[in-house]
């Protein structure tokens, strides 16, 4: 029989019950009285005692600031933004000395097929065409890639990665996706490649297909130089000399809220459309703080991520930068064949804010976005190979003389945002989802989003009368 506690009244109903009990259980009245006494004193406590919270741990108070709703967002921004300015600006020293061993190199090829006494179109191909392209893809796409994927790989190790997903949740459920689609957004950053190969940590398979076929409205590494590049030929002449930095990184910011934003719009679309359904509840733990392990980091970032990312690329590139020099010197009458596709596509091109030659330029860098600036020189200069120039200046004044202006400066920013992946980023789409169909909506969704957006930004500046 289970001891019922509860006040104590009198003394004589004490001594009443304790008899009972005694008969029943065997207790003495002793044993009862100090278990009621210690029964009513803790009662009386819990009604009147207020204990001091226990002291918070580190990483519960640094928790308190990283997903609170007034510093997370501000400092998940600025975090961002610092591995962007380390990863572009590191990536400029890297990619400059990269770019001079591999061009160097291109001499030495050249000798030994003079010597050789190869035909003129051999050389052309394999070493104008074929291995100028790659030396492009590898000095532009590798040092973002070697800086990115570890200070990436680093805040995961940290344990920063999940509050991250934790803070943007909720803003993917109202899209009726999954907060760690953030995850792969900010791998897309170093690549979009990667970021669909990291789809894979969404578990369920509606939400992970909507985090593929949005993944490359986030700009990878090839598209920055474009970017970057394009908004200082923008920017140039406009503003005083030591504004034209800081209006540069606002406009790329800009792009990128811009990118994250239609993310949000496609994602809500695709939810209430093709891949209908209710956002899964996600139970994510929140690990604790913890020493990144920086051998495991470097092998992680380096070789799973970087290697296996560049190896898709070269492959995918290689054959483009030989199919681009064939295009540039067989000629048809006195244009060459490149001339003729660009005159084919300018009704269209002009009608989203392009030229045929930029448009053109964006199809044949469908194998690696950092080949679309010198396959555009190369069919602007007609020098039959990819080339870059020295300044942005000498860039500035080629582009001015075919005709560009504001508007179409910023078609092309928008275009290059939103245009359609490349095929290493659509080779790991189907890898990944399994389905032909799939991958081409990967292809089709930001490649109509690009067309529609240049279309209606170039189409209202000419009607107000602005371009």
């Amino acid at each position: 029989m289970k001891n019922v506690v509860r006040p104590m009244t009198t003394l004589a109903e004490v001594c009443m019950e304790a008899d009972s009990i005694r008969l029943q259980n065997n207790n003495t009245i002793g044993d009862k009285i100090v278990t009621d006494i210690y029964a009513n004193a803790e009662a009386i406590a819990q009604k009147v005692v207020t204990k001091p919270p226990a002291a918070k741990s580190l990483d519960a108070r640094v928790d308190d600031i990283l997903t609170s709703r007034i510093f997370g967002y501000p400092i998940m921004l600025a975090l961002l933004g610092a591995i962007l300015w380390i990863t572009i600006e590191g990536a400029n020293v890297l990619s400059q000395m990269l770019a001079t061993a591999l061009f160097g190199f291109q001499d030495v090829l050249t000798g030994w097929f003079e010597a050789l006494h190869a035909p003129a179109w051999v050389h052309g191909v394999l070493v104008l065409g074929l291995y100028r392209g790659l030396a492009w893809v590898i000095s532009v796409m590798l040092p973002p890639m070697a800086i990115f994927f570890p200070m990436f790989t680093l805040l995961e190790d940290l344990g920063y990665l999940p509050r991250v997903a934790f803070n943007l949740d909720h803003v993917f459920k109202k899209c009726k996706a999954c907060g760690k689609q953030i995850l792969t957004m900010c791998m897309g950053f170093g690549c979009n490649a990667a970021g669909i190969v990291s789809c894979r940590i969404i578990d369920s398979p509606r939400e992970r297909l909507i985090a593929i076929l949005t993944n490359n409205f986030v700009p990878c590494n090839g598209r920055f130089p474009t970017l970057i590049a394009v908004a200082a030929i923008l920017v140039g002449g406009t503003f005083a000399q030591e504004y034209s930095t800081p209006i540069v990184a606002l406009m790329i910011t800009g792009l990128v809220v811009l990118g994250v934003l239609i993310t949000f719009a496609v994602s809500w679309l695709l939810s209430h459309t093709l891949l209908k359904g209710e956002a899964s509840s996600m139970v994510l733990e929140l690990p604790p703080y913890r020493k990144p392990q920086f051998g495991a980091v470097l092998y992680r970032s380096l070789i799973d991520r970087t290697i296996f990312v560049l190896k898709r690329a070269i492959i995918m590139a290689a054959p483009a930068g030989a199919l681009t020099w064939i295009l540039a010197n067989i000629y048809i009458g006195e244009a060459s064949v490149i001339v003729h596709l660009a005159n084919f596509l300018q009704p269209v091109a002009y009608a989203i804010g392009l030229d045929g030659f930029i448009l053109l330029a964006f199809i044949l860098g469908l194998p690696a976005n950092e080949i679309v600036v010198p396959i555009l020189l190369m069919s602007y200069l007609s020098t039959g190979y990819m080339i870059e120039v020295d300044s942005l200046e000498e860039l500035h004044q080629i582009f001015i003389n075919h005709g560009w202006t504001w508007l179409t400066a910023l078609c092309t920013m928008l275009f290059c945002l939103l245009h359609w992946p490349c095929t290493t980023a659509l080779l790991s789409a189907y890898k990944e989802s399994g389905s032909a169909k799939w991958t081409f909506l990967t292809f089709l969704i930001p490649t109509a989003a690009g067309f529609a957006v240049c279309y209606l930004v170039a189409q209202s500046a000419r009607l107000l009368g602005l371009a």
